[in-house]
């Protein structure tokens, strides 16, 4: 007889009841061993027990980080007890960063996938802008003007404040609504071409805020409808900055979409680059964006060689611009390319260059706090390649420190602490378990 539990409004059967190996007349799976959970239907004990030997966790640290016992742990894997609620299924799930749950629970009817962030309380306000559609409202549209400086005090106070989603979620749903209706009422073609460049800004403040939080699909309709309003807007600026995100969002859906990356990406740059001897500052490090962005996406193929190519070149644009200059959407500058140096080898796994990366790289002149924050968790990942786990988590610490809401949503950092949560040394365990709790990870 098989048990249920729903998820996500889905009823997903688990196979709760299924025979043991054992009954069929082949081994359980012991501590030692480390089969394959996927040759035959295992019960969920038997793959909490394959996967969590696998993560190298012992019961006793398992069942510290639930809030159980390390008995409770082996009644779960034995069968003695029966298989816990949903939540704590998800959290196991998360302690043993399993990518997907049909690799704890069994069913692989159902894929529901896991690190996706928690979702901002202001998540249902910007979806239900983006969702809308103003057809019928009499309210007049404020000019672009109006629109374009709105923008810069979002794009500042994102730059400057710790809870910056927070920030840019409060502002997003009228900005999203004013610049919808600003596009439909525009009289003249230049009109609707400065509309449409607004709209595709907004759009791309809103990827920001949608990033690595659980609606995919609002990731993509956001970063299309950018696309589209850019292109529409016939400006190389917006162009440019919403290929720049395309581009992320293609890379950051697995190496299965670095090609969608990559043409995305080098295709605006070929568009860009015969505009560059007479560009603004700003299509000129918007450029500079990209170029790096093709050598991160080369990065995480393990191409070393075009990697740094890329890097190099970006540097040479980075440059080329005013020594305070900074974009302030992609927060390229010339201060930037030390951080973009130590992402670069850290997607390279080279985590010694890494290290001398970081020291060279001095987090303290880029303005950006979330940006500043997201350079302290490359750091750490450096540190960590390089068996430098306490260097690791005191990075962390300082990222948490400069923008507490970076740190919560960035997978690369929670899997640090989860890792250093299970580590042997008292100290660096209890060191990690603070900090999980202060992003939301452990329960306090």
């Amino acid at each position: 007889m098989s048990g249920t539990f729903s998820a996500g409004g889905l009823v997903c059967p688990i196979p709760w009841a299924v025979s043991s190996c054992s009954e069929r007349g082949k081994a359980v799976p012991s501590e030692e061993a480390s089969p394959d959970p996927y040759t035959d239907p295992l019960v969920f004990g038997q793959r909490l027990q394959i996967l969590r030997t696998r993560k190298g966790m012992t019961r006793d640290q398992l069942g510290g980080l639930l809030g159980r016992s390390a008995s409770w742990v082996k009644g779960i894997e034995t069968g003695r007890l029966k298989t816990p609620k949903l939540e704590m299924v998800l959290r196991v799930a998360e302690l043993l960063r399993v990518r997907d749950l049909s690799e704890l629970t069994g069913d692989q009817s159902v894929r529901i996938g896991l690190f996706a962030g928690p979702g901002h309380p202001r998540l249902a306000a910007v979806r239900a802008a983006v969702d809308s559609f103003p057809l019928t409202t009499r309210r007049e549209a404020p000019p672009a003007a109006h629109l374009q400086a709105r923008l810069a005090r979002a794009w500042k106070a994102r730059h400057s404040a710790p809870d910056h989603r927070e920030v840019i979620g409060a502002l997003l749903p009228d900005l999203i609504r004013d610049a919808q209706l600003a596009v439909r009422q525009s009289d003249t073609a230049p009109e609707r071409r400065a509309a449409q460049a607004a709209l595709a800004e907004v759009y791309s403040l809103c990827q920001f805020f949608v990033a690595y939080q659980p609606d995919p699909a609002l990731l993509w309709r956001v970063a299309e409808r950018a696309l589209v309003a850019a292109q529409e807007s016939e400006d190389p600026h917006a162009i440019g900055a919403a290929a720049w995100l395309a581009a992320q969002a293609h890379r950051d859906a697995g190496p299965a979409h670095f090609d969608a990356a990559d043409a995305v990406n080098l295709d605006t740059l070929a568009y860009l680059e015969p505009l560059l001897p007479d560009a603004s500052d700003d299509v000129l490090a918007i450029t500079g964006a990209l170029t790096f962005e093709a050598g991160y996406t080369a990065a995480r193929r393990a191409e070393t060689g075009t990697a740094w190519r890329y890097w190099d070149q970006a540097r040479a644009m980075a440059e080329r611009l005013p020594v305070d200059y900074y974009h302030p959407m992609t927060s390229f500058c010339r201060a930037i390319m030390g951080a973009h140096a130590v992402t670069v080898a850290v997607e390279l796994r080279q985590g010694g260059e890494a290290v001398r990366q970081s020291a060279a790289a001095d987090a303290v002149t880029i303005k950006s706090r979330p940006r500043r924050a997201r350079h302290r968790i490359e750091e750490a990942r450096g540190y960590q390649l390089d068996g430098q786990p306490d260097v690791a988590l005191a990075t962390l610490e300082k990222a948490h420190e400069s923008a507490p809401e970076t740190i919560k949503y960035n997978g690369y950092a929670k899997r640090i602490v989860l890792e250093e949560t299970g580590s042997k040394d008292p100290g660096r365990r209890r060191r990690a378990s603070q900090l999980a709790v202060k992003i939301g990870m452990l329960a306090a």
